[in-house]
């Protein structure tokens, strides 16, 4: 079973941790503060890369249009690439993860 986005991972995580609590959902004095937990984290993160590749070609229509410094422009293309570059990273480190519980001997 491969995953193809980072939403198959959540998703996956998700069902993982139903199954071990048994479904229950958590009281509101187990749920941590918004932002705090694995699903957010990654959601939130998530958000940030689509609003740095957003930035980034808001930045290059204004430069094609004379309204950026180029500076700018490299500065904004460059940390859209840092940052989906992190997003790759913590995706195959969630599916290797997962892929890893898959292969535990229960």
């Amino acid at each position: 079973m491969a995953l193809t986005s980072i939403t198959d991972a959540i998703a996956a995580y998700s069902n993982a941790a139903k199954s071990v609590t048994g479904g229950a959902s958590p009281t509101e004095e187990d749920t941590a503060a918004p932002g705090t937990d694995f699903a957010s984290l990654l959601r939130d993160g998530a958000k940030a890369a689509i609003d740095a590749s957003k930035n980034s070609e808001e930045m290059s229509k204004q430069a094609l249009a004379g309204k950026a410094d180029v500076r700018d422009v490299v500065a904004a293309v460059n940390n859209a690439e840092l940052t989906l570059q992190t997003v790759i990273a913590v995706r195959d480190k969630v599916i290797s993860a997962y892929n890893e519980i898959l292969h535990m001997s229960i």
